[in-house]
């Protein structure tokens, strides 16, 4: 029982520069293949064919995939709608085609490659005004939360924190786009939604780390800031660890098991918490550091006339 409650004694501050030089590389190369290559965006922001059929008996999704792939339409997104006789089909729009033209052929095969009978529910056209306006209230939603955390940080704890928090948060937004960004992953809703949990994960061990460099702060009379912060990072290591080891093993399974559909946004969350867990670690305290936080920074106002004399 000694050994767990023993804490660690590891310099991170020794290494945040380096570990703040390799970031910005990578940072760097996320932002490029994001002008250059762009998204692979996904019929949500692009626009498209939006098509359900019912089947007679329960529908196999992963042969109403493959048939559709051997004719052409490879890049279709088929789930589930409601029951599992119900199957809903994405298309992205096809230059020279129209939409009434897709949904005809591949509702013909459909019907040729099953063994039940296939009936047309339903087919809509997303457009790609709607794809922009989803866009750009994706970005807006993100620079909201963003805007908002900067804020409460500022009034929780001090100007410098909630610096170092922003850069923390917005580094990790920008390492997940870009990894989608250079490994042609399709980016849509449940992606974006992903992102945005990655914000409130990464916040909350952050603020831990925070939490405890206050207290720190208060208690540690004789530790520089240096000392401070390295010892609270020490503190929080093994519940950072702990919480970031068993979201993984949750989002691992959600990747094998969840199916195709579930693939980007568990690849989103699964990079989310590893660029998360790393930095609360080096990026939010050691641009905190940087920004030259004091012991001063944090201590509470003293009350008017605490230093007067009472009078006898």
């Amino acid at each position: 029982m000694e050994i767990l409650k023993k804490v660690p004694t590891i310099d991170f501050m020794k290494h945040a520069k380096v570990a703040m030089g390799i970031s910005a590389v990578i940072l760097i190369g996320c932002i490029i293949s994001i002008g250059v290559r762009g998204l692979n965006l996904g019929i949500d922001f692009t626009g498209g064919t939006l098509i359900e059929v019912g089947y007679q008996e329960s529908a196999d999704l992963s042969k109403v995939r493959s048939s559709l792939a051997q004719n052409g339409f490879d890049d279709a997104v088929v789930q589930h709608f409601g029951t599992a006789k119900d199957v809903l089909v994405r298309i992205a729009p096809r230059e020279g085609v129209s939409s009434a033209d897709l949904s005809t052929q591949m509702l013909n095969i459909l019907k040729n490659t099953s063994d039940s009978a296939v009936e047309m529910r339903r087919v809509e056209f997303v457009g790609p005004q709607i794809g922009d306006e989803l866009v750009e209230k994706g970005g807006l939603a993100m620079l909201t939360a963003l805007g908002c955390i900067l804020i409460y940080v500022w009034i929780r704890f001090e100007k410098r924190f909630s610096v170092g928090s922003i850069a923390a948060l917005v580094h990790d937004v920008i390492f997940t786009i870009g990894m989608f960004s250079i490994l042609d992953i399709e980016f849509d809703l449940t992606v974006l939604a992903a992102v945005l949990a990655v914000i409130g994960y990464s916040l909350n061990d952050t603020i831990v780390v925070f939490d405890r460099v206050r207290e720190n702060f208060r208690k540690m009379r004789k530790g520089t800031p240096t000392e401070v912060i390295n010892t609270s990072i020490n503190q929080t290591l093994a519940r950072t660890l702990m919480t970031s080891l068993t979201t993984l093993l949750v989002l691992a399974a959600l990747f094998i098991f969840g199916g195709a559909l579930i693939h980007a946004f568990a690849t989103a969350l699964i990079i989310g918490v590893i660029v998360g867990t790393y930095s609360s670690i080096f990026i939010a305290s050691a641009t905190t550091l940087m920004l030259g936080v004091t012991k001063q920074d944090l201590m509470p106002p003293e009350k008017e006339g605490a230093d007067e004399q009472p009078i006898i």
